[in-house]
């Protein structure tokens, strides 16, 4: 019985852990099976039967793949200027001293607190106020979008920061190196992570975003405006493709990742 007991308590923590990571993932699973789906109607929610059918034709639904591309551009842009601009403010904000810096922490935070709803409808008032109620698209939705992944991308690479031993770099400079050269070679090759984990952050923020781009689209449609639209319709299977393709697309990323650390841990130091 203690035996027995003392088998349990150590797996217990494994067990707990595997059995949420498949709770996470069943839906995942789903969209995978769907996406093979012989799907008999647009409402038909069941797994009718395999077919490759979904694959081939992931454009057939009108308008499917114009939401996909913009989605994806929009993201690309919002994670460039996100980024980088959460960099600049990461580095102001964990590097230097000045006046108004725990209010700047604080004004930082506020966005990731605020309901998405309240931050969309402030936007499209900005707009609206700016003369810009009859052009709002593909600049609005992309102003919105820089706007609130700017938060998360800063939280992410200060965090990073925070973690960095200066000491590293205090050991180059003793080395003659100079400020450019101890920040090319050893501060951004340290915090290059975080900028990569805030910019794959940005990416799915902005990606998946659907309160604060319905407010602010006008009448452009994104890839989760498509999917709210033809869930009224019903869900065509090739958007169960495009789920796909975009977790394997991220899991590759991720898997990619940990591989070139391991490389890189097992290289000789020195």
């Amino acid at each position: 019985m203690t035996r027995l007991g003392r088998c349990l308590s150590d797996h217990l923590v494994l067990g707990i852990g595997v059995l949420v990571l498949l709770y996470l993932l069943t839906p995942v699973f789903v969209v995978v099976l769907m996406s093979f789906n012989d799907q008999a109607s647009r409402i038909s929610y069941q797994f009718d039967g395999f077919t490759l059918d979904n694959w081939r034709s992931p454009c057939e639904p009108n308008g499917l793949c114009e939401s996909v591309s913009l989605s994806i551009r929009i993201a690309l842009l919002a994670t460039l200027a996100a980024t980088g601009l959460a960099t600049l403010m990461a580095f102001a904000l964990a590097r230097h001293r000045f006046r108004g810096r725990a209010g700047v922490n604080v004004l930082t935070f506020l966005p990731m607190a605020s309901p998405e709803i309240v931050m969309g409808s402030s936007l499209l008032a900005l707009f609206v106020t700016a003369g810009m109620a009859g052009s709002l698209g593909f600049w609005t939705i992309l102003v919105a979008h820089i706007l609130f992944c700017l938060s998360f991308a800063v939280v992410t690479i200060k965090a990073r920061l925070a973690g960095l031993d200066p000491r590293l770099e205090q050991a180059a400079m003793d080395l003659y190196a100079n400020e450019w050269q101890t920040f090319r070679k050893v501060t951004l090759p340290l915090v290059f992570p975080g900028i990569l984990a805030a910019a794959l952050l940005s990416f799915s923020l902005s990606f998946d975003d659907f309160i604060i781009t319905n407010l602010n689209a006008g009448q452009e449609v994104t890839f989760p405006m498509y999917v709210w639209g033809a869930a009224q319709r019903g869900v065509p299977p090739q958007i169960n493709v495009v789920g796909t393709i975009m977790f394997f697309a991220a899991l590759s990323l991720v898997v990619i990742g940990e591989l070139n650390n391991r490389r890189r841990s097992r290289l000789p130091k020195g």
